[in-house]
């Protein structure tokens, strides 16, 4: 390595998981001027801990999807040891679940009965069925239909004509109204309002890693706060937004890079990692690039889906679930249609509640459920107050289950959509989405063929990840790949030479 990396200034926006990775790897590689500018008060992003009276909740990111050797997380987290002995086993990181945990479920309909489980086993099968075909559309090169959740409509109305045309009508109705719940669910799981906003083909995009998802104990900012812990002090400033990265599409010039912050303050660099949520992007990607971002990447911001799942975490005296559930599904026995949207978002939100899960072990916990709830529903939720939220979950608890008297102790809810700098949770595939647009993410800038300096501005954070994509391991892994770019292109200059860029 060249001592001209040394001294090269490097602008981090954003001290989520992929901004604090792409600080560490390049200070640990002998960059000397790197700053983080985070707009916040504080480090983590979209990973945020709380409390609920004594209990760790997860604001944010809530478990290590993939808990394998394969997933940096895991290793980090193993290595701060910040998880419990169950996530370190083999057999636990061998479990390979394909994004979808082995739960034991609780079904509770909306005339207050306990459902069968057994009676709606076929549902969940033929919805697993269905999802695994979508994910094999884009291997297979072409795209049956326009969306996910045409696909699934069509095939679930198909399919169970032809295999439950012998049962009883109420149980084959139930069984639908248990597939429009499992549509809410997968809502969440994308981060989306509707499953007809994901696109066919590209949803195969997203990849799992083996091993049974698990938690952190004592909550997952304990990773950022390790991770903090190895950064120079006052590496990062905090309150501190980005009005505009000023780079350079023409001449060769000293420092080609302006960052300017809302306070005024202009710092030069010679390279920007912008690590920013892709809802923050989409919110203000004509005014956050001068020159503006070249047409095909600014395409690809559009097309890309970026959606809002939040929690509402809802403490109760003592629990009215049977001790081995894991999660409580809630089926409306109106809706055999199947549905994971409704025309009037304002009076009926608390519909698009798929259920909850339980939060595991009560020795730890107490008596907490999380509430799950994705799209303009959720969205509507935020604006409402904390009373209101309350309200509406006890009337649905009650309703459910029959019992009149059940009363929640405290609620704690998410509100993702109104925060400035993140506008939702995470990124997803939409309509007309394909690999291309995740390569156009990652492009760093200037484009190449350019004559201007190279890698000015180069983009990180998880909606850039080409399969890991709405993971905090994806995040983390593109932190490090920009920082690596950044480490190979100054490998590969010597002082004689001019910068070239290594693509």
């Amino acid at each position: 390595m060249v001592v001209v990396s040394m001294n090269s200034n490097i602008v981090i926006i954003g001290c989520g998981i992929s901004g604090i990775t792409a600080a560490r790897k390049l200070v640990s590689s002998g960059f000397n001027n790197v700053r983080i500018l985070e707009a916040s008060a504080r480090s983590g992003g979209r990973i945020k801990t709380a409390r609920l009276g004594n209990n760790v909740v997860e604001i944010g990111a809530n478990w290590i999807h993939g808990p394998s050797e394969e997933n940096p997380v895991f290793s980090l987290a193993r290595k701060y040891g910040l998880l419990d002995p169950e996530a370190l086993t083999p057999e636990n990181q061998a479990m390979d679940v394909a994004g979808h945990p082995p739960w034991t479920p609780k079904i509770f309909c909306s005339s207050g009965r306990k459902l069968n489980a057994e009676d709606l086993y076929p549902a969940e099968e033929l919805f697993a069925e269905l999802l695994k075909e979508c994910s094999e559309f884009h291997s297979q090169g072409g795209e049956p239909c326009a969306s996910v959740g045409e696909f699934l409509r069509t095939e679930v109305q198909r399919r169970a004509a032809e295999r439950w045309k012998d049962i009883d009508a109420t149980t084959r109705s139930l069984r639908l109204c248990m597939i429009s719940g499992l549509l809410k669910l997968e809502c969440g799981v994308n981060g989306t309002h509707s499953m007809d906003e994901v696109g066919p083909g590209a949803y195969g995009l997203y990849k799992t890693l083996p091993g049974l998802d698990c938690t952190f104990p004592g909550g997952y900012e304990g990773l950022i706060k390790n991770m903090m812990s190895e950064l120079p002090s006052g590496l990062v400033s905090y309150n501190r937004p980005v009005r505009c990265v000023h780079w350079s599409n023409s001449e060769k010039r000293e420092n080609p890079i302006v960052v300017e912050c809302d306070d005024g303050e202009r710092i030069a660099a010679d390279h920007v990692i912008v690590t920013v949520p892709l809802g923050y992007l989409k919110k203000h990607r004509s005014t956050l690039f001068r020159p503006p971002l070249p047409l095909h990447k600014l395409h690809s911001i559009q097309r890309l889906g970026f959606g809002t799942n939040n929690k509402i975490f809802v403490e109760f005296d003592s629990p009215w679930w049977d001790a081995d559930c894991d999660i409580i599904c809630l089926v409306w026995e109106d809706e055999d249609v199947l549905v994971d949207q409704v025309p009037d978002v304002q009076r009926p939100w608390i519909k698009k509640l798929f259920g909850f899960t339980v939060l595991k072990p009560t020795e730890r916990y107490g008596h907490v459920l999380c509430g799950w709830i994705a799209g303009h529903e959720s969205e509507y939720m935020e604006t409402l107050s904390e009373q209101e939220v309350t309200q509406a979950i006890t009337q649905l608890i009650r309703r459910f289950t029959g019992n009149p008297v059940i009363t929640p102790r405290r609620i704690l809810r998410s509100q993702w959509f109104h925060d400035p700098w993140t506008h939702g949770s995470y990124s997803y595939l939409g309509k007309g989405c394909s690999a291309q647009d995740l390569e156009n993410m990652v492009e760093p800038l200037p484009t190449k063929g350019s004559q201007s300096q190279p890698l000015q501005v180069l983009f990180a954070g998880e909606a850039t990840h080409p399969s890991f994509f709405s993971t905090v391991h994806g995040a983390l892994l593109t932190g490090w790949r920009e920082a690596d770019r950044l480490i190979s292109h100054y490998s590969s200059v010597s002082p004689s030479q001019p910068a070239t860029s290594k693509l």
